[in-house]
């Protein structure tokens, strides 16, 4: 019988050896590294700000500058690891990562804080791609699905683990460090994973005729940095000529980089793509979408700790329904993309809506007396809204384009959604802190929830012009 069942393994063409195992692992490591420091300022940037200050202006840093470097450099990443290697461009993401890492831990003052995230989002640009392009390069077509089922699970632990970590270890104070281990953690994490990786990992031939268009990334890059400065700075330190010139700046380089994509010998982002409507559709309704969830969920920490006055902790758990309801619906929603196409999106945004109406009413019916306790189901509702919608969005705007655009396409939404949780997180908070000095605490919450809830309105209103279903699997 034993003997019966080992020969059955290895007629298994799926089947994964130890050495595949341990590179999905090493793989997965990156990942996890990336998903934990997109959310952890989420629950850390009060108790960071309270120990080396910096104010508003660091608190709408700290998410955005991490996201924004990513963001912009993403859609390079992957081109990166065709030119130069992709073992060399993992071996260089994980190692300036770590460093990154250890400069957030030790730093003493917001700009040097602000400086390492940016740096921390650069290094995970280069990275992120690696890993899915080492599974594809390692493992035969059979052996691919599975490796690619673990992630789910593992991620969705990550995101519900990591924020419930960060406010157990600030609460903690391990060896009078306050905030600090959040970011050092990632140390002993890095170090595993690049140990690894050098042993593990193939070595792959670089392609010297990969062309890269480094004006566009610069283009590219500068624009979103203009807008988005300008908007922290003038909300927080008024609109003076400083930030008034950066948001022109940032759109007359946006501007510059649409023009720049068209003439590119080898554009980051295929022209032909803005002429599918359902593909523009779906990358402009993931902007506003993912903007607007990002920052309501950095908003409802800030919330939490500024305003009812939780520990990080205690934040970290009134979180924690939202995590759990985009695990849940992820899993649900994904077997049905197939059948229901941008169905599942309706879904996914109705869901969203109806949570943050929830949360809305129960701020305001509850005002400074509410608690986590009463805002759970609500926050469990947007998280299954969101889980539907990340796991749709994307896909479905994928359903008409051509197969030899789906590379930058993938790479263009993927880039959209860190540049969204960049402009969310410092769109929301800035309006959240500016009506707390006009209409109060709890009116500057409600209004934040309604200004997300029409976002997602208008979202609703997109959808339709999204292609009908999802491309196949194959």
């Amino acid at each position: 019988m034993d003997q019966t069942n080992s020969i059955k393994k290895q007629a298994d063409p799926s089947r994964l050896t130890l050495r595949l195992r341990l590179i999905l692992a090493v793989v997965i490591i990156a990942d996890i590294l990336d998903l934990m420091d997109s959310n952890i300022t989420n629950i850390a940037a009060p108790s960071i700000v309270q120990n080396i200050g910096g104010g508003e202006s660091l608190i709408k840093w700290l998410g955005a500058s991490y996201a924004l470097a990513m963001g912009v450099l993403l859609v390079i990443g992957g081109r990166l690891g065709d030119r130069y290697g992709k073992r060399r461009m993992f071996l260089i993401g994980i190692t300036g990562f770590t460093l990154a890492s250890a400069f957030c831990g030790l730093s003493v003052n917001p700009s040097m804080l602000i400086a390492g995230r940016l740096v921390q989002g650069g290094f995970g640009a280069l990275l992120i791609p690696q890993g899915m392009s080492i599974l594809m390069s390692s493992f035969t077509r059979e052996q691919f699905p599975r490796a690619v089922s673990a992630f789910g699970p593992v991620m969705s632990l990550s995101s519900v683990i990591g924020p419930i970590l960060a406010g157990f270890i600030i609460q903690a104070n391990i060896g009078g460090l306050d905030w600090r281990p959040v970011f050092l953690i990632n140390i002993v994490l890095g170090l595993v994973g690049f140990v690894a990786a050098v042993k593990l990992l193939p070595h792959d031939q670089p392609d010297s005729n990969e062309k890269l268009d480094g004006i566009g990334t610069a283009l590219l890059g500068v624009s979103m940095f203009g807008l988005i400065f300008g908007l922290n700075e003038g909300s927080t330190a008024g609109w003076t000529i400083l930030p008034i010139a950066s948001l022109i700046t940032g759109g007359v380089m946006l501007v510059a980089f649409s023009l720049r994509q068209r003439n590119a010998e080898n554009p980051l982002i295929k022209p032909s793509l803005f002429k599918n409507k359902g593909f523009t559709s779906g990358l402009v309704l993931g902007l506003g979408f993912f903007a607007a969830v990002n920052g309501l969920a950095y908003v409802i920490s800030l919330f939490f700790q500024l305003v009812l006055h939780l520990t990080p902790y205690e934040a970290a758990l009134g979180l924690c329904p939202m995590a759990i309801g985009i695990v849940i619906s992820s899993m649900v929603c994904r077997p049905l993309l197939t059948r229901l196409g941008r169905t599942v999106i309706v879904m996914g945004l109705a869901a969203t809506l109806i949570g943050a109406l929830g949360l809305w009413l129960t701020v305001l019916i509850k005002g400074m007396a509410d608690t986590a306790l009463l805002t759970a189901p609500a926050i469990l509702v947007i998280g299954a809204g969101m889980g539907a919608c990340f796991s749709s969005i994307y896909e479905v705007a994928l359903g008409d384009i051509e197969h030899d655009e789906a590379g930058s396409a993938s790479g263009s939404l993927s880039a959209v959604q860190q540049l969204a949780a960049a402009m969310g997180s410092a769109v929301v908070t800035t309006i959240f802190f500016h009506l707390q000095t006009t209409v109060g605490d709890i009116g500057a919450m409600e209004t934040s929830i309604l200004i997300v809830a029409g976002i997602v309105c208008i979202c609703l209103g997109l959808v339709w012009f999204m292609p009908r279903s999802a491309p196949s699997e194959e």
